[in-house]
């Protein structure tokens, strides 16, 4: 019996101490990377509020998820709040306005680059999505936001709890979408708005962020949630849907059989998208080569 104790506790002792020498190292390891600074010298943004510059930028605001984080009128709010995995607060983007700091050139770095003014990287910010947008439409967004009414709301701040660290160190969280941008310096123009599968893949940039580069899905974007859905065509799924249905999904979150997607599928914001973007998306959608993955739920 003394014997069996023994070994118990020595198990136990190895145990915890590897615990405490493993979030020793993701303390470190996710410290490190987050002090990390990135350069970019993206060509300086030409930002012109009119009235149509105002209006396109409405529309980025509101499609392509803008709104879904940093709330409807930018006042930011607390996204997540797990107390072992991460305090997740998108910021109040009209108190970051009023912040010197960030001028027009530096809220196009944070928007495509997923950096703050000084270098350093954001949390979740999915800058992976915006990599590649437009240099008008940047800009189109910047004089936007600007135009936003001040509030004073003051959400807090993001933190990277235990879990979360050891989970990044494991490659299992992606905290920093900075580490994978493309950052060399470049202007950035969309194809023509048509219904084309070359504008549907400007606007499936909006996807990637759950769904992958590949758009192969299996990805899960929160731990707990269901991994994304497969968008590549193929014949268990997606690839018998017709434009009608995906249409439907877009405006109305329901799938074909009337099923509803997760409320992590942030339909609402993509319903405010014209008819040309879904669209297109849906005909980019069709010429992607099908890839073996996590299936759309019929």
């Amino acid at each position: 019996m003394r014997r069996v104790v023994k070994w118990s506790a020595i198990v136990l002792a190895i145990v915890v101490l590897g615990a405490v020498a493993l979030l020793g190292v993701s303390w470190a390891v996710t410290g490190k990377a987050m002090s990390r600074t990135y350069a970019v010298k993206d060509p300086p943004l030409r930002v012109d509020a009119n009235a149509e510059a105002l209006q396109r930028g409405k529309h980025l605001f509101d499609t392509r998820g803008c709104g879904d984080c940093h709330g409807p009128q930018g006042a930011g709010r607390v996204l997540l709040d797990d107390p072992a995995l991460a305090r997740i607060v998108p910021s109040n983007l009209t108190r970051s306005l009023r912040d010197p700091a960030y001028t027009d050139d530096a809220l196009a770095a944070a928007i495509r680059h997923g950096v703050r003014p000084d270098g350093t990287p954001l949390l979740i910010m999915p800058s992976g999505e915006f990599a590649d947008l437009d240099d008008r439409d940047v800009a189109a967004l910047v004089a936007y936001m600007r135009a936003l009414p001040a509030s004073d709301n003051d959400p807090g701040t993001s933190t990277v709890r235990p879990l979360g660290r050891v989970l990044y160190t494991l490659g299992k969280l992606p905290l920093l979408p900075a580490e994978t941008i493309d950052h060399t310096p470049r202007t950035r123009v969309a194809p023509a708005e048509a219904v084309t599968p070359e504008y549907g893949r400007y606007i499936a940039q909006s996807c990637t962020g759950c769904h992958g580069a590949s758009l192969v899905g299996g990805i899960v974007v929160i731990p707990g949630k269901p991994a994304s859905a497969n968008l590549t065509p193929h014949d268990s799924a997606l690839g018998q849907w017709s434009e009608a249905d995906f249409l439907q999904l877009m405006h109305t979150g329901k799938r074909p059989d009337g099923t509803a997607v997760d409320p992590l599928m942030p339909w609402p914001a993509y319903n405010n998208m014209s008819e040309t973007e879904l669209r297109a998306l849906w005909a980019y959608l069709r010429t992607v080569p099908p890839v073996q993955g996590a299936p759309v739920k019929r």
